[in-house]
């Protein structure tokens, strides 16, 4: 494996620590991936900050969110997860969660998942609706998570260059859980997903970019594009963001694996037209960045309207037929995950805590992305 060499888990937990807090201490643009758009920064001399409470992040967010928040609660028992004590090399110090249906089949597809900041691997694995998704298609999920240890605000460190690159940090941990998810779960390694929100939607970028070799394909909702903060602060790529030209984006994407030439992963977009947190621009900079890597322009081959609340989607065609990249832009929400409670066959997620908004069941359309259901598409 790449990782030979690496700290384990019984390793030097102390020095990655105190090492991690530090540097979060300067960068600490995760602990506003969630904040509202208009909160001070923390400053780089503060290494004692701390990401909103939930309360006043949520009184602080947009009008939809705050809709959709205020719904009472559905009970529901927890997502049974799997901890994973020992998966390997960690140098990120991430932990692996795992989700398996009862009727899982022999090889199953795996599904790595990436949760928000402030958020956790249980939270994403009860609200997101991708455990149903897994039960309906038979694939298996892995949750990751991060914790304060990483990240004061419990964020993936998508913004950090010890974290953000090929086989280091955070990156190279997440693709050993998938690594290990094939070795003892016997996934199948052809077909291998990523996918997380703001923050772990800026982490899915990095593992497309970092692991094209890996993952068959993947879908970032409300994130960024990858290697923004090569020239640019972290805050800078948030809101109001970044523009580059499609072919700038693209070198950053061949950087991350020099001398890979491809096949290259297929990428959704899923983006909030309200959100003011990761603002929608930067939808518009990862469907120049995957599309260029792809090879194809900037003009949608095919465009239709999806779900229950009339989401727009654009999909970028390569020349065998394949959609690329695909671009969905959800109206009238601000910065989550977008969800449809109810037991419906395109419904899914729950919205009893932040960052759930009710609007489409996201996961049901990504699976289908990944080629993972057959009523999605």
């Amino acid at each position: 494996m790449p990782l030979d060499g690496a700290p384990h888990r019984n390793g030097p937990r102390g020095r990655r620590i105190a090492g991690r807090l530090a540097l979060a201490g300067g960068l600490v643009a995760g602990l506003a991936l969630l904040a509202p758009a208009h909160a001070a920064p923390p400053q780089p001399h503060a290494p004692t900050a701390h990401a909103p409470t939930a309360q006043s992040s949520t009184a602080q967010s947009s009008s939809t969110e705050q809709r959709a928040t205020a719904q009472s609660p559905t009970a529901q028992a927890a997502v049974p997860l799997e901890p994973v004590a020992d998966y390997g090399a960690d140098p990120g110090n991430v932990d692996m969660y795992v989700y398996r249906p009862d009727s899982l089949p022999e090889n199953p597809p795996v599904v790595l998942a990436l949760h928000g900041c402030t958020q956790s691997a249980q939270l994403y694995a009860d609200n997101s609706g991708l455990p149903a998704m897994a039960d309906r298609d038979g694939f298996l999920l892995v949750f990751a998570g991060t914790t304060s240890a990483n990240n004061p605000s419990q964020c993936f460190n998508w913004f950090q260059p010890t974290d953000n690159v090929r086989d280091q940090g955070e990156a190279a941990s997440l693709r050993q859980m998938v690594a290990h998810a094939e070795q003892q779960y016997g996934a199948d390694p052809a077909r291998t997903y990523v996918t997380g929100l703001s923050a772990g939607g800026g982490m899915t970028s990095v593992m497309l970019a970092a692991y094209p070799d890996v993952f068959e394909a993947g879908a970032v909702v409300a994130g960024l594009p990858y290697n923004c903060t090569k020239d640019s602060g972290p805050f800078l790529c948030m809101n109001p963001g970044v523009d580059r030209t499609p072919e700038e984006w693209a070198q950053r994407v061949r950087d991350a694996h020099p001398g890979y030439e491809g096949p290259w992963p297929r990428v959704a977009v899923w983006h909030g037209d309200r959100d003011a947190t990761v603002a929608p621009r930067n939808a518009d900079e990862l469907r120049d960045q995957w599309t260029a890597v792809h090879g194809t322009d900037q003009t949608p081959d095919r465009t239709s309207t999806i779900g229950p609340n009339g989401t727009s989607r654009e999909e970028y065609v390569t020349g065998d037929g394949r959609t690329a990249v695909e671009v969905d832009r959800v109206p009238g929400i601000g910065h989550g995950t977008p969800v449809d409670p109810g037991s419906g066959p395109e419904q899914c997620g729950a919205t009893g805590t932040q960052h759930f908004i009710d609007s489409i069941c996201s996961s049901h359309w990504i699976t289908g992305f990944f080629g993972l259901s057959g009523t999605a598409r």
